[in-house]
């Protein structure tokens, strides 16, 4: 039976800060949606002490960014973004359109369709995350959105010249200097001067999360990627300095970032506890990281392999780092969590900047139903169907009759018999249900896929 060595903040706690956000991003969200720009200017200067009379970026501005920058810099995001781009591309060319002909004179398919356009934020409020411009914009970019807009909060005062550079290279449409939940509002709500887009992505805070929630279904979403969570799983196979250091990596994202070791060597639990005190001592961001350890730290000693999964999966976390003899075994059983990381070579720092997998992630478990952002989630697989013979539309009107009588539609089964009376040849009373014909029964031919 698992043990304990160190728990986090009760499930209590947490909704009653849930309940909280809930509340804040609501009425903000209401203001928006009623004042529009002059609300955004208000909660921009509010929470960012930062007025514009617009907050879009002008061409003058982004190369002012750009040119703050080395050429070093600028040569490492763009092999990120490469890595980044590759890998979005071979996602695409994995997704293909279908045409079949199910029976003779049926054909049915599906088309991805890109949606028009997509609202990407780029979280940068402590820290200028510019990698989330590469996983936003470029895998739109990749999936064919038309109309790539962007927004992230001003960095110390003004437009951090990482984020604006990435985004730029990324092939961000237009970029605003634009936090938090005004930020999400605008480009969902739209306003006088943010053409509202049809899909929100991107990571952020406990407030961006849950704007997104809330808006979900007048715009779509990827997911709910709220504060960062780790895990590491592991056996001695390593030692406490590699856990602890992989612990709070993660967990100086903010004070509200749960950071869990899963293992089945108490002493490794031991160890990895004593690594985070002393590594606390030396962290440059130990002031986050040690609130988030306090807080949200776990750390539980398992029996074996079989519990450790077991244990993992119900947690559903965003990142997992697996570091034990057999990395495998988790990659095969494991079926909750946003990404897997899978030996002591690679770390999740890899994944969030470079590697080239993408780093919105499902938190909160929502990696219990869905995976992280890729590009089908800016596509929508839409169906389609033509019947192009006489017959097949007789045939398939005479079933579709019947069972459209089973469910009293008359309406809908008019549909049918009116397809029947014409393409058939066939006399059927009005709203009434067409008799089997015996006969008219066409042979099933093997589907033929025409993509």
């Amino acid at each position: 039976m698992a043990i304990w060595l160190k728990q986090g903040s009760t499930a209590a706690a947490r909704a009653d800060l849930d309940r909280k956000v809930r509340d804040v991003v609501e009425s903000t969200l209401a203001d928006i949606e009623t004042r529009g720009d002059a609300a955004v200017r208000d909660l921009s200067i509010k929470f960012d002490t930062w007025d514009r009379d617009d907050y879009r970026l002008s061409d003058r501005e982004i190369q002012d960014c750009m040119d703050q920058l080395t050429g070093q810099d600028l040569k490492d995001i763009e092999f990120a973004q490469t890595q980044v781009r590759n890998f979005a591309q071979i996602q695409r060319n994995s997704m293909k359109d279908v045409e079949v002909e199910t029976l003779p004179g049926v054909v049915l398919g599906h088309k991805h369709i890109p949606v028009n356009a997509a609202g990407c934020y780029v979280p940068g409020g402590k820290y200028p995350l510019l990698a989330s411009a590469h996983m936003s914009v470029i895998t739109a970019k990749v999936a064919g959105v038309p109309r790539v807009i962007t927004c992230a909060p001003p960095f110390e005062g003004k437009p951090a010249p990482a984020i604006v550079a990435a985004q730029h290279m990324a092939g961000a449409d237009a970029i605003y200097a634009l936090g938090g939940i005004q930020a999400i509002g605008a480009m969902a709500l739209g306003t006088e001067s943010i053409e509202r887009v049809d899909m929100l992505v991107g990571p952020g805070n406990a407030f961006v999360a849950e704007a997104k929630r809330q808006l979900f279904g007048r715009v779509g979403i990827d997911l709910f990627a709220g504060p960062t969570e780790t895990m590491v799983i592991a056996d001695d196979s390593v030692d406490g300095e590699i856990c602890a250091t992989d612990l709070l990596g993660q967990a100086e994202h903010g004070p509200d970032s749960p950071a869990i070791l899963i293992t089945n060597s108490e002493k490794l639990a031991r160890d990895t506890m004593r690594e985070i005190e002393r590594l606390l001592t030396i962290l440059p961001t130990a002031s986050i990281a040690a609130k988030a350890w306090e807080t949200y730290g776990e750390i539980i000693v398992c029996e074996d392999e079989a519990e450790m999964a077991r244990i993992a999966d119900d947690y559903a976390n965003e990142h997992v780092q697996v570091m034990t003899r057999d990395p495998e075994y988790f990659l095969n059983t494991m079926t909750n969590y946003g990404a897997l990381f899978l030996g002591p070579r690679t770390n999740v720092a890899f994944g969030d900047k470079v590697i080239g997998t993408n780093h919105t992630l499902p938190t909160k478990k929502a990696a219990r139903y869905t995976g992280g952002l890729w590009v089908g989630k800016f596509i929508k697989t839409c169906t389609y169907q033509n019947v192009t013979t006489d017959a097949a539309s007789a045939l398939i009107g005479e079933y579709c009759s019947r069972l459209c009588a089973l469910e009293g539609f008359a309406g809908h089964g008019e549909q049918a018999n009116i397809r029947v009376r014409r393409y058939g040849g066939r006399n059927v009373p009005y709203a009434g249900a067409v008799a089997p014909s015996g006969a008219t029964a066409l042979r099933h031919e093997p589907a033929t896929n025409h993509i």
